[in-house]
């Protein structure tokens, strides 16, 4: 089975569940005639919906590109790979929830470890669907041993990260947010997969 209707499902629920992240963040209930302060006041009382916004759409940005560099390599599918693949879109789905409980309870241990298990779970799923599709022959031939390896590793940092994030948010529910909010940032620096990619396409180009 081609991969290409698994990349259009995906990419469908990625730009559904990152749309929905934005229906938490509400207009300040306030009357038509309020103050410029009174309306600066309601925007500053809102910022934990904007802040678990903002940290949740950047959360699902790299994780959309985790699975969109997977698919570079992937050249094939079969059943089991399928149900491994739903059941990460079922994580990526349940996002906008997890935000929501964030949004409305920041400084909660239950809503912050809700969200920590969601992105722990998503972030395994992720890294299980890649091993298999490794040992399983889904892969190109342009997926090295050597690409297969820092895959695996880059998607266990940012996994290890949340780990460590949920155990701490259960002692100081601010510094695991905190924890959860900055992973994604090291994602934004360039990996040996993007240089490969990179190189891969200028080749393609080139010939």
């Amino acid at each position: 089975m081609e991969s290409r209707r698994v990349e259009a499902l995906a990419d469908g629920i990625f730009a559904i569940s990152m749309t929905l992240l934005v229906l938490e963040v509400h207009v300040p209930a306030l009357p038509a005639t309020a103050t410029a302060g009174q309306l600066v006041t309601g925007l500053l009382q809102t910022w934990p919906k904007f802040a678990a916004y903002a940290g949740s759409f950047l959360i699902l940005g790299v994780l959309w590109i985790g699975h969109h560099n997977q698919f570079q390599y992937i050249r094939r599918t079969n059943r089991p790979f399928l149900w491994m693949n739903i059941f990460f879109l079922m994580c990526v789905g349940f996002m906008p929830f997890c935000t929501a409980l964030l949004g409305s309870f920041i400084w909660n241990r239950v809503a912050t470890a809700v969200y920590g298990v969601s992105l722990l779970v998503t972030g395994l799923t992720l890294y299980g669907q890649w091993r298999y599709a490794a040992g399983h022959g889904l892969l190109g031939d342009d997926a090295t041993p050597e690409i297969v390896r820092a895959t695996g590793r880059r998607i266990l940092l940012g996994t290890q990260g949340y780990l460590v994030a949920l155990a701490i948010s259960f002692l100081s529910p601010p510094i695991g947010l905190a924890l959860y909010t900055l992973i994604p940032f090291f994602y934004l620096r360039r990996s040996r997969i993007d240089e490969h990619l990179v190189a891969r396409g200028a080749q393609r180009s080139g010939g």
